[in-house]
């Protein structure tokens, strides 16, 4: 049989598509595997010391204990799946606790109150380890506008507190500050804050930076307040003899201009790559951009119509670019309004549901992120921390047999073209799926060992790679 087309001929046109298709990798690289925070707490810069994200986690887990004290109660504020079944007096529920206790990993999992107790006792150990995966030295809306020799001394003192930090190892893993707005009226404000801060940070740590250190930019509407940043990241990096683009940074999507410029179009895209590869993330500010809609202050919420709109445009601006995508925060604090220690029953009971409202509002608020892809949210009190993770854990914990079901299709479905030789071009496909693993493994939702029965190798799963996991097979049939 005779071709149409010669080989030069093909040749030509398809190292012409070349071109094109490892531009398009080039831009939409795919999701990172790098760990992401499950979310990011923000604290006004005044009030941070450097045992700030300890007492934190003291707060967090004093609420949690306090009203819900054991799993059934948290399981049915929540309604977790199976919480009708579950037993509702104090000795019963003794028995319960201990009878799984007892229990072997494959056991409890088979028993109707698994997942409940499973996440409760999830919860309890990440607020005891690492509560705080994620904060924000706030100098923005945490802080407010106050007089400048007032933000130059706080910028000073925060300096010195995460310094301090950074050496008693009380911060949390990622870590970073919030300036104000580059805004016409507030930009000078915004460069002499990052100045003063990170000048005074880098001479008491003798040059070095936390890691996973981050500046965020609020209020961002245009690209060139994103140049300037990075153009003022180069001069404190030589400054201060900082390797090139050691310094990173965040944008805010809280105005309705950046969904939609003044010609009709989408301009996030363009305002991440002003940021030369050194934007990170990209954080939705709740009610900022709710204000920006016309939405008056008691429909400010994240529920509301228009975050959904804002959360798919931004999807769709950024899907497959590895920028990290964060939701905002539930403004509703789970806080009792009765305070002291000779409490009436009828006080007591009205600390447990205001508090109880408040965890339900925040957890459905959470869920409703992760189900939308966004695997990041803000927190603003300590106590919204049992409710991130309840949500967290419930998420990961009740799609885990489904997940590791496809994993394991899949990964058997690639050694089998790795064995034969066929082409497997799919590793983005897996990488989705081998991260929603990583994230996981990152929250504390399920062990390392856990995530064995998709196949993978505890080497392979530490690699955090599809890509380098299909290289690896492939390299040993060789």
């Amino acid at each position: 049989m005779s071709f149409s087309i010669s080989d030069n001929e093909k040749n030509n046109l398809l190292d012409e598509l070349k071109i094109a298709n490892l531009k398009f990798q080039h831009i939409y690289p795919g999701d990172k595997p790098d760990r992401q925070p499950v979310h990011t707490v923000y604290g006004g810069a005044n009030l941070f010391k450097s045992d700030t994200c300890i007492k934190m986690a003291g707060v967090a887990l004093k609420s949690l204990q306090t009203y819900a004290p054991d799993f059934v109660v948290l399981a049915n504020v929540l309604q977790f799946e199976g919480y009708k079944d579950l037993l509702d007096t104090e000795k019963k529920i003794e028995k319960l606790v201990s009878k799984l206790d007892g229990m072997s990993l494959a056991e409890r999992k088979q028993h109707p109150a698994s997942l409940a107790y499973t996440i409760y006792n999830k919860i309890i150990a990440k607020l005891k380890t690492e509560a705080v995966e994620d904060f924000r030295i706030d100098f923005e809306d945490g802080f407010g506008n106050r007089p400048d020799d007032e933000e130059d001394a706080t910028a000073i003192s925060a300096a010195n507190e995460l310094a301090l930090g950074m050496e008693n190892k009380t911060i949390s893993p990622f870590i970073g500050i919030r300036i104000k707005p580059f805004t016409e009226d507030l930009k000078y404000r915004g460069v002499r804050t990052l100045d003063l801060f990170l000048t005074t940070l880098l001479e008491k740590t003798n040059g070095r930076l936390p890691d996973n250190f981050v500046v965020m930019l609020p209020k961002v509407t245009i690209p060139e307040q994103f140049t300037i940043l990075i153009r003022l990241f180069e001069i404190i990096e030589e400054a201060n003899h900082l390797p090139p683009r050691t310094l990173k940074m965040e944008t805010m999507v809280e105005a309705t201009q950046i969904i939609m410029d003044d010609e009709g179009r989408n301009p996030l895209m363009k305002i991440i790559r002003a940021g030369e590869g050194r934007c990170i993330a990209a954080h939705f500010g709740t009610y900022d951009y709710t204000a920006s809609c016309g939405i008056t202050a008691k429909y400010q919420t994240m529920s509301h119509p228009v975050c959904d709109f804002a959360h798919h445009m931004t999807r769709v601006a950024l899907g497959g670019t590895g920028i990290f995508l964060s939701d905002g925060a539930t403004n509703i604090m789970p806080v009792a309004p009765h305070r002291g220690d000779k409490l009436s029953n009828k006080q007591l009971k009205e600390n447990r549901q205001s508090v109880h409202n408040a965890w339900r509002i925040g957890y459905h608020h959470s869920m409703h992120s992760l189900i939308n892809g966004f695997y990041q949210g803000w927190d603003l009190n300590p106590a919204q921390l049992p409710m991130r993770y309840a949500a967290t854990y419930n998420f990961f914990l009740s799609s885990l047999d489904d997940a590791t079901h496809r994993l394991k299709i899949f990964v058997d479905r690639a050694a089998i073209s790795t064995l034969t030789g066929d082409i497997f071009d799919d590793a983005a496909t897996g990488q989705g799926l081998l991260n929603f693993f990583l994230k996981a493994m990152n929250c504390g939702a399920i062990t390392e060992e856990e995530a064995l029965v998709t196949g993978l190798s505890l080497d392979e799963i530490r690699s955090r790679s599809f890509y380098k996991i299909l290289e690896g097979r492939k390299s040993k049939i060789r």
